[in-house]
């Protein structure tokens, strides 16, 4: 019987779906037997030490990364190879990196509108009309005319955030959006990821915030070794960890 976990949606078919998915880097295994669902409007976290896998986990949810075997399904339907299938997906599904990966060249009000207008064929107004309320909802509408090295690195993110939202995305995979951030800008997005989270956006974020896992996940995963070792509830997971290595992990993280 499936465990249900407290705020997760309840639906027939989940959002997500791996299953059984391995990848290897050469000789290394990076990602083991991975299996997991999460559930539309669901929060899931992904924490667990360097090397781990979460990052080529997230990456391969939207096929930035190939998988040697086993399956990954968006609403119901597995991921696509290339072509069109592939685009149509990656238009529902937006990313968040590290680095913000913004067109250095164009306006952050014109890296907003870019995909929405070439990808959705949106109208150039109605796209600037949608991008300045997504830059207002991320706190950087006055920005709008500047170009990115203008920016801060926490006001980047933001735009990043928004451009993904542009796109009306299904779902929203964050990997360690704040791990490139001055210490004082970290908070300014991470109160944006929150707020998305509370507006009941599927979010599956790879983070080293353990403040963001308490406050907006529904769901805990933790990864070490390529593997999923345990998943649960904030609350239980960082209350009382079940595994050894979880113990560890956080018995390192929670001392400093």
């Amino acid at each position: 019987m499936p465990v249900e976990f407290e705020g997760m949606a309840r639906v027939s078919e989940p959002l997500v779906a791996i299953e059984n998915v391995n990848k290897h880097f050469g000789e290394l295994h990076v990602l083991k037997d991975i299996t997991t669902t999460v559930a539309k409007g669901e929060v899931v976290v992904v924490i667990g030490p360097s090397g781990s896998g979460k990052s080529t986990l997230c990456r391969a949810i939207n096929r930035l990364e190939t998988i040697d075997s086993g399956e990954i399904r968006i609403d119901g339907t597995p991921l696509p190879a290339e072509g069109k299938a592939l685009a149509q997906l990656r238009a529902d599904v937006g990313m968040v990196f590290q680095s913000f990966n913004l067109f250095a060249h164009k306006t952050v009000l014109e890296n907003v509108t870019l995909a929405p207008t070439r990808v959705r064929r949106a109208s150039t107004s109605d796209a600037d009309k949608r991008a300045m309320e997504l830059l207002d909802r991320v706190g950087v509408a006055n920005q709008a005319q500047k170009m990115p090295a203008q920016l801060s690195g926490g006001q980047q993110q933001r735009v990043a955030i928004a451009r993904a939202l542009a796109m009306e995305p299904k779902l929203m995979l964050l990997d360690e959006p704040t791990s490139a951030l001055d210490p004082e800008m970290i908070n300014e997005v991470l109160d944006v990821m929150v707020q998305l989270a509370k507006d009941g956006m599927t979010m599956i974020a790879v983070t080293h915030e353990m403040g963001f896992a308490r406050r907006a996940a529904d769901r805990v995963l933790f990864m070490a070794d390529g593997q999923i070792v345990e998943e649960a509830t904030p609350t239980e997971f960082f209350d009382a960890p079940k595994s050894a290595r979880a113990q560890d992990f956080l018995s390192k993280i929670l001392s400093h």
